[in-house]
């Protein structure tokens, strides 16, 4: 266990502020300056070489100043930090965002990517509620002719999916129709994840009693509420990854790339809804294509309706404290923008 003298701890929180806000490794001369008590050239370089002995800082040159490493910067988000206030104007973008009229929970949620990624120009993600407890509340099938029918599928929480599909040629709209009567009586009311367990056992069984061949409609159903039942992830700011990415590889940089394309990907390395904020530096993300950034998550809560995250991926030498406070109103605005869409179809 690390413990830090009080000037030690200044030093380092000196060092971190200057390398992430210039670029450039720091030396003792301009920390003279900048301590907040008056202490010699000589004697910060004394400090500066114990930080580096215990590998909280680093040499890049033998003749240069010195910069965080990536456990300089665990310990200063450990044991330092304090969040940033967020200022008026960051606040005002945010709200002013958040304060236009929006449709759907996924609209909300999208449009926080890129709000995000606006304010920090880094990579963002935002995860919608957890659908768990989502219930099926509404299910139609819309003709529209050439064999075309549209399904659409409405959740308890106001969400609607819907999809357009090419029936088979000796399936009418007449056969549809006790189906949809059937999902009316029978699975209206359910949580999503209970009817596409009954989809995958009893639903087949009970559909054939209505169609000769129910699996055009099962896969039509199936799609619809799969779509409805999915996590689903938003990115913002995908170009800007690459301003910080030290990669030369074009295939190293296609793969970065193509994960943030990929749900599955992108949950593994967020991970589920856990801490308020959350940390993680270098090898300390689970992608080995992201051991040279830095991913903060945050936990945001609506109440009944569950969990969501917000989560912006940057590099190790990124304003952690601004950033950290940034995130911290930014789940407080989102999560009283979700509850306020909730609470209109909660009444």
């Amino acid at each position: 266990m690390i413990t830090l003298t009080e000037r030690q701890s200044l030093i380092l929180k000196a060092i971190v502020r200057d390398y992430t806000e210039g670029g450039n490794p720091v030396g003792s001369k301009s920390l003279v300056q900048e301590l907040p008590m008056k202490v010699s050239s000589a004697t910060i370089r004394n400090e500066m070489a114990h930080l580096e002995e215990i590998g909280l800082i680093v040499k890049t040159h033998l003749s240069s100043g010195r910069i965080p490493s990536i456990k300089g910067y665990r310990y200063y988000v450990d044991h330092i930090l304090k969040p940033e206030k967020v200022d008026s104007q960051d606040l005002k973008v945010i709200q002013h965002s958040l304060g236009g009229e929006f449709h759907k929970i996924d609209e909300i949620v999208a449009q926080s990517a890129d709000i995000l990624s606006q304010l920090t120009s880094y990579t963002t993600f935002t995860l919608r509620p957890e659908v768990k407890n989502s219930r099926l509340s509404g299910f139609r099938l819309v003709p529209l002719g050439n064999h075309q029918v549209m399904a659409i599928l409405v959740t308890n929480n106001g969400d609607v999916e819907n999809q357009t599909f090419t029936i088979p040629n000796d399936l009418t709209g007449d056969e549809l129709e006790p189906v949809v009567r059937f999902i009316d009586d029978q699975l209206i009311g359910l949580p999503l994840q209970d009817v596409l367990a009954k989809l995958q056992s009893e639903i087949p069984l009970k559909l054939s009693q209505y169609l000769q061949h129910p699996n055009g409609f099962l896969d039509i159903f199936g799609r619809v509420l799969s779509k409805a039942a999915a996590e689903r992830f938003y990115v913002g700011g995908k170009l800007n990854l690459f301003d910080y990415t030290t990669k030369q590889d074009p295939q190293e940089m296609r793969s970065l790339y193509s994960l943030l394309d990929q749900t599955d990907h992108i949950a593994d390395v967020i991970g589920p809804p856990g801490q308020q904020i959350q940390v993680r530096i270098g090898n300390e993300i689970t992608n080995d294509l992201l051991k040279d950034y830095s991913l903060i998550t945050a936990t945001y809560d609506v109440d009944q309706h569950g969990q969501g995250m917000i989560a912006l991926l940057g590099p190790t030498a990124m304003p952690y404290s601004r950033m950290i406070g940034l995130m911290g109103v930014f789940q407080q605005e989102l999560a009283r923008k979700l509850l306020e869409y909730y609470r209109y179809f909660d009444e």
